[in-house]
């Protein structure tokens, strides 16, 4: 009975040392942050666990402001941002970790402005939408459709694609009272696609079922594509971003690495988002 149970907990010590042993080795790896990269951090993270036996990652979403606390704070390992780091928030990582980071972009989008498929509307400058995401514009006829209240879909204040759409097409102005915030793009798509007179705005990787509006420029007018968004024809292009604490190393590295080979990229394409070369 002794040596049972001498058997048995050095069996569970065995086990505990193993796990320490996994999670000393950096083979765990969590990614956090911007819901635009959920679907790709996803799929990024189902290939390489399949061609790395052993090797855990975990991806959750919650927002690009979410991810980078949490980098902040050394709850995950890897932050998924649609944004750029505020200078607040790089100040924040030198005063902990002694360093500013790194910034690694590992995909491109164009952020895409969603209308209801039966919307007769087809193209809209930077203008209208700033007036309708300001509420200056109120009514579809407005802008050549139909006499109905335009219903305003967006996301929540912690989202990177919240911040960087204020910034870029909207110049910083302050958004409508009326919007409709909601958790995520896959949110903002539905209730665009079950609304004939909404309109919201997301990555372009989830612009299904709905109808992607093309922004009118002086140059021409422009939906996102690997081509408009490269070369910057696309006024709402971006750089879709990972961070980390210092410099990548170990299985952290490895997995960066990946995601910026012609293997991980490839995957960038088939989720719906722009290689960032």
């Amino acid at each position: 009975m002794k040596l049972k149970t001498i058997m048995f907990w050095a069996s569970l010590a065995l086990v505990v040392i193993m796990a320490c042993n996994f999670v000393m080795a950096g083979k765990a790896i969590t990614l956090k942050g911007s819901d635009t990269l959920l679907m790709l951090g996803q799929r990024w993270a189902e290939l390489y666990m399949q061609k790395n036996p052993g090797v855990v990652i975990q991806v959750t979403g919650g927002g690009s402001g979410v991810g980078i606390a949490a980098l902040i704070n050394g709850s995950t390992d890897i932050c998924q941002a649609s944004r750029s780091m505020k200078d607040s928030e790089r100040k924040k990582i030198r005063e902990r970790y002694f360093n500013l980071g790194s910034e690694i972009p590992v995909a491109k989008d164009g952020v895409t402005l969603y209308l209801n498929e039966k919307n007769q509307i087809s193209e809209l400058t930077l203008d209208q939408i700033k007036d309708v995401y300001t509420g200056k514009t109120t009514n579809w006829s407005q802008l050549g459709g139909p006499d109905a209240k335009i219903i305003v879909y967006g996301r929540e204040n912690s989202s990177g694609t919240y911040a960087f759409f204020r910034e870029a097409a909207m110049k910083n102005a302050d958004y409508t009272s009326s919007m409709q915030s909601l958790p995520g793009t896959s949110a903002v798509v539905n209730a665009v696609a079950k609304d004939k007179y909404g309109v919201g705005f997301g990555g372009a990787a989830y612009a299904k079922g709905v109808k992607e509006v093309a922004i009118k420029t002086a140059k021409g007018s422009f939906k996102p594509t690997a081509e408009t968004v490269k070369s910057g024809q696309y006024p709402l292009s971006r750089n879709l971003y990972w961070y980390v604490r210092g410099k990548p190393s170990g299985e952290i590295k490895k997995l960066v690495d990946w995601v910026l080979s012609p293997e991980g990229q490839e995957v960038v394409k088939t989720v719906g988002y722009f290689t960032v070369k």
